[in-house]
């Protein structure tokens, strides 16, 4: 599919592999299990592991990349919607960030059932 066919989508080009590890460097594995509670997750967790359980599983797929949205594309996104540059947006520093993501309860959206 072009960026023409979905201009609105922000995973469009992005690779579960690259969501999965971008999660697991922002949350690591204990964290993300307690997010995500699936059991590739917590027992024995590795990216292929994973990637193998997610590809055939959509609903579980489904809340990794919500999941990456809120987490890793969230001060993006609404820098990009204000017009502001990600480079020009406030950075935290990594202790803040830490405690906000250790803090913050997740709240999954609905999903859409096809």
């Amino acid at each position: 599919m072009s960026q023409q066919q979905q201009p609105k989508n922000p995973l469009h080009g992005l690779r579960l592999e690259d969501i999965l590890r971008a999660l697991v460097n922002e949350y690591g594995w204990p964290a993300l299990s307690k997010k995500i509670e699936i059991r590739c997750f917590y027992n024995d967790p590795s990216v292929k592991s994973s990637l193998k359980f997610l590809r055939k599983t959509p609903w579980a797929r489904d809340k990794v990349e919500q999941l990456y949205i809120y987490a890793c594309l969230g001060d993006k996104l609404a820098a990009k919607k204000h017009g502001e540059h990600s480079t020009n947006a406030t950075h935290h520093s990594d202790a803040s960030t830490s405690e906000k993501s250790a803090t913050e309860k997740f709240v999954w959206p609905e999903l859409k059932k096809k």
